[in-house]
This record gives C-alpha cells, sequence and structure tokens, in this order.
C-alpha cells in the first residue's frame, strides 16, 4: 500500500471518498469489491480520531430491545456476527456480568426474560462461524454467590444474583480501520493519508471531484470523481460548509464527547461488569433505572465507560478536565467500591465525538441518536454528485457503507451488485481458527520473540503476520522486540512505513502498533522507534528529534500529579 498522489491527480473514479475513519474504510471497501474505482483521501493519518478511541465494543444490539426497536437488535446481531465472521483476529467475544437487585423491572427474572427474547430474536447470530469458541452463547442467570465469585467487591444489599450477557470486544480498532483499507486498496482503490481536502469541484449543481493539499508537502492536487462521499465525521458538516456553502440547519448533526478510561488492572478473569451509572437512558420505553457503567477486561487492562457530554463547539477543539475524570472515578468507586481507582491508575483516556440527540434535549438525560445519517444532496439540497455519511456507532459501519454504496450504484447508472463484505474476510481475516494460528506461529517464530509479542502479531495482523517478518529474515536486528516493549517487534515498525502509509512518528507509536495504544511508551520504545523511521524515511538529526518531541508532547500533563494521554486529537 503506497501514497501516490500523482495516481490521484491524473485519474478520474467511480466515486471518491472522504475521510478515512472506519465508515470511510468499510465505504472504500465495499465500493472497491462491487467494481467501482475508488480513491479515499483523509486529512490527518487513517482512522487518527473517533474510530481509533471508541470503547471498543461490538455491541449486538441488545440495549435496542428496552427501546422496543426490534429492526436494530437485529441489525446490530447481524452485523457483530459479520465481524466476527471477517475479522477473527481483531473481533472476539466478551462476556459481560450484569448484576440484578431488588425485584420487579430490576430484577432477575424480568431481564433474564429479556434475554430469552433477544437470543430467539438473534437465534441466527452465530451462522458462518466455523470456530465455536467464537460463537456468541444465550444468555444465562446467575446466582447471587457466583456474582460474587467473579466481583467480590459489588455492593451486596439487595443483591439477587445476575445474568451473563456476550457481545464482542475489537482488540485493536485503528488496525480494523487499517484492514479494512489495505482490503479496499488490493481490490483496486487509492488511498492517501494527509491529504486535505479544502474544495468541491463543480459543474453547475453537480459536485465532479475536491481540490486538496497534500499536508506534508503543501501541493496542490485536483481529485476527479462521478460521486463524492462525505465520511468526515463530527467534520462532515463543515467539508459541507466550506467545501459548498451547504448548511444542513435543521438536520444539523448533534454530537457527544465520549470518554472512556484505560486503567492499569488486570482482570483475574475474562468477564466484564455493568453496573448501574448515574444517568438515564431517555429513548428507554421499559425503564429500568439507570444506564450502565461498563468495566471490561481488554489485555492487560481493564476499560472503564463510558462517559457522554453534549459537544456543540468546533470538532477540533474539545478536551476533558481533571475535574471530569475525577468525577468519573467517583462513579466508578460508589458503582463498584473494590476497584478504588485513583488518577495515577489511569495511563490512556479515550475520547472523540459520536452522533448524539435531539439538540434540545436537557444535558442531564442522554438520548443517544441510533442510527447513522446518511444523506442524499441531490434529493434534499438539489446538488447532485454528493452524499454525506455520518456513522454511530463502529459495529454498523459495514452496513451503512453497504447501503452508500447502493445509493452510490444506483445514481451512476449502473446494474446493482449485491455486497459481499458480510461474509469475505478481510486484510489478515482468512483465518479458521485464531488459536490454532497462534500456536503454529509462536511453533515457528524467531526463537527471539516471547510467545506473547507473536500472539500480539496474530491478533494485529492476522494470516498477513509472515509480511511483518519477512524484514526479519533479512535483517536479524529487525526480529527483536522495540527496546522497552516486551510485545512490539521491530520488523512492524519497517512494515508500517513500507506497507502502510506510516509518515510520523505518532502514525507508528498510536496506530500501526501496540507500543502507545493502552500507555506511554517508554522513551526508550520511542527513541528506538525513531530511529527505525529514520532509517527508513531518511530523516536527519533535527527532522529525527522533531518527531521525538512531538510524540513526547502527546502524552500531555492532565492535572498536576499525573500524565494522561489523551488518545484523540483532531
Amino acid at each position: 500500500m503506497k501514497r501516490d498522489l500523482s495516481r490521484l491527480n491524473a485519474n478520474k473514479y467511480d466515486v471518491l471518498v472522504v475521510g478515512a475513519g472506519i465508515y470511510g474504510a468499510c465505504a472504500a471497501w465495499d465500493a472497491a469489491q462491487r467494481g467501482l474505482s475508488v480513491a479515499l483521501l483523509e486529512a490527518g493519518d487513517f482512522s487518527h480520531a473517533t474510530s481509533a478511541n471508541s470503547y471498543k465494543i461490538v455491541h449486538g444490539g441488545i440495549r435496542y430491545l428496552q427501546q422496543a426497536d426490534f429492526a436494530l437488535v437485529r441489525a446490530s446481531s447481524q452485523e457483530r456476527n459479520a465481524l466476527l465472521r471477517i475479522a477473527p483476529h481483531l473481533i472476539h467475544p466478551l462476556p459481560i456480568v450484569i448484576p440484578t437487585y431488588g425485584y420487579g423491572l430490576k430484577g432477575k427474572a424480568i431481564l433474564r426474560a429479556g434475554f430469552l427474547v433477544y437470543d430467539l430474536m438473534t437465534c441466527d447470530r452465530n451462522n458462518g462461524i466455523a470456530d465455536r469458541d467464537r460463537w456468541i452463547p444465550n444468555g444465562r442467570a446467575l446466582s447471587r454467590d457466583h456474582v460474587l465469585d467473579l466481583f467480590p467487591g459489588l455492593p451486596t444489599e439487595k443483591l439477587t444474583g445476575g445474568v451473563i450477557m456476550c457481545d464482542a470486544q475489537m482488540y485493536n480498532p485503528p488496525r480494523l480501520a487499517l484492514s479494512f483499507i489495505r482490503s479496499a486498496v488490493r481490490a483496486g482503490a487509492d488511498a492517501a493519508n494527509y491529504v486535505r481536502v479544502i474544495n468541491f469541484l463543480r459543474d453547475g449543481r453537480r459536485v465532479t471531484g475536491v481540490e486538496a493539499t497534500d499536508v506534508l508537502t503543501g501541493t496542490n492536487l485536483c481529485v476527479r470523481a462521478r460521486v463524492v462521499l462525505n465520511t468526515a465525521g463530527p467534520w462532515a458538516d463543515n467539508l459541507l460548509k466550506e467545501g459548498v456553502g451547504l448548511d444542513l440547519a435543521g438536520s444539523r448533526p448533534s454530537f457527544s464527547r465520549d470518554v472512556g478510561l484505560v486503567v492499569k488492572r488486570k482482570s483475574s478473569h475474562e468477564h466484564g461488569l455493568a453496573t448501574s451509572a448515574r444517568t438515564k437512558d431517555a429513548t428507554a420505553l421499559i425503564d429500568r433505572g439507570e444506564r450502565h457503567l461498563f468495566l471490561l477486561p481488554w489485555r492487560d487492562y481493564t476499560l472503564v465507560g463510558v462517559w457522554h457530554k453534549r459537544h456543540t463547539g468546533n470538532p477540533d477543539e474539545f478536551s476533558v478536565s481533571a475535574e471530569e475524570i475525577s468525577d468519573f472515578i467517583d462513579e466508578v468507586n460508589s458503582s463498584y467500591p473494590t476497584m478504588r481507582l485513583t488518577p495515577d491508575d489511569v495511563t490512556a483516556i479515550n475520547t472523540g465525538l459520536i452522533l448524539f440527540g435531539d439538540e434540545n434535549q436537557s444535558t442531564d438525560e442522554h438520548k443517544f441518536a441510533k442510527r447513522s445519517s446518511l444523506i442524499d444532496h441531490a434529493g434534499d439540497h438539489n446538488l447532485d454528485g454528493l452524499i454525506t455519511l455520518i456513522g454511530v456507532r463502529a459495529t454498523t459501519a459495514r452496513r451503512m457503507a453497504a447501503e452508500a454504496t447502493d445509493l452510490i450504484l444506483t445514481k451512476l447508472g449502473k446494474p446493482a451488485v449485491k455486497t459481499r463484505t458480510d461474509h469475505t474476510p478481510i486484510f489478515g481475516g482468512d483465518i479458521p481458527s485464531v488459536e490454532n494460528l497462534v500456536r503454529r506461529a509462536q511453533e515457528e517464530a524467531p526463537l527471539a520473540l516471547p510467545p506473547e509479542a507473536v500472539r500480539s502479531l496474530i491478533r494485529n495482523y492476522g494470516a498477513e503476520y509472515p509480511r511483518v517478518l519477512q524484514y526479519a529474515s533479512a535483517n536479524p536486528e529487525l526480529a527483536q522486540l522495540v527496546a522497552g516493549s516486551q510485545v512490539v517487534v521491530r520488523a512492524e515498525i519497517v512494515h508500517a512505513v513500507r506497507e502502510e502509509m506510516a509518515v510520523h512518528l505518532e502514525d507508528v507509536i498510536l496506530r500501526r502498533t501496540d507500543l502507545g495504544t493502552a500507555a506511554a511508551p517508554k522513551g526508550e520504545s520511542i527513541d528506538d522507534c525513531a530511529r527505525l523511521m529514520a532509517n527508513e524515511l531518511h530523516w536527519d538529526a533535527a527532522r529525527t528529534r522533531e518527531e521525538v518531541e512531538n510524540a513526547i508532547h502527546f502524552f500531555s500533563h492532565l492535572g498536576a500529579k499525573k500524565n494522561f494521554r489523551i488518545a484523540a486529537r483532531p
């Protein structure tokens, strides 16, 4: 996968996708797979913002049962199933325990009945998944003692037991998006990061492409296409205003700033915990009380969240304050006192902007958008050749991308071609059994690599892991771990530059490898990574020093006593 702007400038495409988060990545893959010529542009690095900093849950739709939205229950379950099929190395089942207190609507009987309905509605949720270890089981009731065995620190007053459900979890969201992009490129798409759209090309009331700037060199280019698909997420509205002077007015999207904490606590088991939060879901028809706060095992850490706050300002300008972190921690400790969290336990903060609800709702309610927004501007604004897709959750990105491609095919006057992205493995995903592949790779890997480093390679690259290790066969130094890291192999740095368009040190630390995805990497890791990139990209001493300083600055101070990583940037 090479960054070739000359091709982008010379060709005319069927569709140009602007924005390479998870929705843009899926759209490029779906359109390319259906035979369209595709270009994909991203103003920053691929999947650098909200898509990289989600809470990593792949939702199966159980919460929509409470809202009586049965169509969305089915759709979410089907999309979870699709991701477990096509990306087995990056998506895995995650059991979650929901304790129950008292009786009635909050009791175990009602909750278990709800899961029985859900299990019946999603009885096809494991279709096409050959590896039974990756199946989503039925929900089941747990006794009070069993719940306390798993989570002994739960408040015991009125505790009646619980229910165990199973959803799915992403191992590495940026690499999931990157795998979709690599699938698109393998199917013929042209993609480039660090290319910012500054204007739309127009022929009267028809959009014919974009004018863009190469952020790395300042060079301008024009990318022409018969249809432009705007998947810029929180920036989609600004892009329309600045590019074509289009104001969405009453249909302007509203966004919530979501925050999740990464905590240096490794769970003793594989189960997550859902406890009561302080806020309510205003869309619930069956009111069981407060929304849930989740504590989920992830790698050697615990993910804590999610907290929401309406964001009405510039999408480039949002932050998380030390006071908010303190409030979040207080809420966790009140829900699950045994955690005894302090700010020193937090190693990273994942935050981004997602579609919210009614702009006029009160700020102490949480009425979240349930469906993505797909707008054909020909019908809504008399501007042909332009479509906007703003997504809600990563879970449904593939499905919404397919719907967008259906619309594009219609607009282009091309025959309908059914999507195959629901069952075609993405780049690295052609794996009958992840655990069997891990065992085989551990047996065949260079002796210098510990088993956990090999497992990390499989989880990030799947069946394509030999492409990474091939560099080590030519240069034995690349078979060693990055200095200070326990799992990242030096060959990954070279691979990121040569085959994944990594151009900055942050690209590699935050989105191509596991170096900085959960905590600030050690200084020696940053230096070693910079040395390897400098050799590949021919950086001089000044450029190398600048890249190191920028990377260190990213792991910025939040509060007087603690370095927090704000794991999202505009």
